[in-house]
């Protein structure tokens, strides 16, 4: 597969990751598209499938917006160009999908949003636009011309009259035309827009990272939750003082040992960033089998030849802490400790799991109990 155009991942991750676009011509070569328009319509339609259509212009108002699910007869009455269909999160409803994820395992489980699809006729766009993370644009249909170039951000000048943020005044430094298997990689920041040149089908690989807001909101509000964050400040020296309105230096010096206490702590830390990033987007992604299996069934069925996989809209990663492993599923912390921890590692490679190295470390009874608990939880299945 020649996914990055001949470059070496070292090569990408240092000349472009972040840094400026790359066109790469059959990054996948042969591709067929694994849904159809039809069928992206048809999940646009399902409740817990999050989707968009995008009008360029609808009775003199530019770029209007509509939120899914769509009932059936909602694309008859759609003009015949100039308007996209978005479905987000397409990785989690088609196994086929969630298997062109694999190649792009050099970047961290943990930076994956998910692969959104785009589907237009002819003119159909999202208009000009900058996102705030990293994506490759896989051509999977059709034709679509893409404009890309310059860096922008929240100072750019916005088109009034829509809630998209398209920008108004904005020129592309390059113009391409993606084939099917071709793909664009853009770093966060760069304006792009591409149009429709007939009925085509986009597929967008996003990589996130959270902001920092998101960062110090969600870790202070994971140490909030721990039992002792109850307890209140002490001042059992406290003397008395000439002017009851003063904050005095001895106070500010307490605030400041127990902040840095409880922020200082890389566990907590670890635990909460591992449970963050791998919670499901939402609850409809990662449900409980329907036919919950024993231990002794889930061993069996490994060594009759099914294989293990994820959820397609499962997350698993790992973070090791000097002797023990913390391994975290869809929003889930287990700790392995000894010889069980290359359990976590050996999960975490990717979506489709390695038998009979699973099979080796299912000897230890714990392991085997948590595989099952996995299983049945519905972050793993067989096929």
């Amino acid at each position: 597969m020649n996914l990055l155009g001949g470059l070496s991942v070292d090569e990408f991750l240092r000349d472009y990751w972040q840094k400026k676009p790359l066109v790469i011509r059959q990054a996948l070569p042969g591709f067929e598209c694994p849904v159809s328009p039809d069928e992206l319509a048809g999940l646009a339609c399902e409740e817990a499938v999050e989707s968009r259509i995008i009008l360029e212009n609808e009775d003199g108002k530019p770029w209007q917006l509509y939120n899914g699910p769509f009932a059936p007869d909602r694309f008859q009455s759609l003009p015949g160009q100039d308007w996209t269909l978005l479905v987000q999160g397409l990785d989690h409803w088609v196994p086929e999908i969630a298997d062109l994820l694999e190649p792009f395992r050099f970047i961290p489980n943990w930076r994956l949003d998910d692969i959104m699809a785009s589907y237009a006729p002819k003119g159909g766009s999202v208009g000009p636009h900058y996102d705030q993370y990293d994506v490759f644009l896989i051509q999977g249909l059709g034709q679509r011309e893409w404009t890309f170039g310059g860096q922008c951000d929240h100072t750019s000048p916005r088109v009034e009259g829509t809630p998209l943020r398209i920008l108004s005044h904005w020129e592309g430094e390059e113009t391409v035309v993606l084939e099917p298997g071709d793909m664009l990689y853009l770093p966060p920041g760069v304006g792009h827009h591409g149009v429709a040149r007939n009925d085509c089908i986009t597929l967008s690989v996003g990589f996130r990272a959270p902001t920092v807001d998101d960062i110090l909101t969600g870790f202070t509000d994971h140490l909030c939750s721990q039992t002792d964050a109850s307890q209140h400040l002490t001042d059992p020296d406290l003397q008395r003082q000439d002017n009851p309105g003063a904050i005095q230096p001895a106070v500010i010096d307490q605030l400041d040992q127990l902040i840095r206490e409880r922020i200082g702590d890389r566990r907590q830390l670890a635990f909460w960033f591992g449970q963050y990033t791998t919670a499901p987007k939402s609850l409809d992604i990662v449900v409980p089998a329907e036919e919950p299996l024993d231990t002794a069934t889930v061993l069996a069925t490994l060594k009759q030849g099914s294989s293990l996989r994820w959820n397609e809209g499962s997350r698993f990663a790992f973070h090791t802490l000097n002797d023990e492993t913390a391994l975290f599923v869809d929003g889930e912390r287990y700790l392995l400790k000894g010889d069980a921890q290359s359990l976590a590692p050996l999960l975490c490679q990717g979506a489709r799991i390695d038998s009979e190295a699973l099979i080796r470390l299912l000897a230890d009874e714990a392991l085997a109990d948590l595989v099952t608990v996995l299983y049945n939880q519905g972050s793993l299945y067989f096929e």
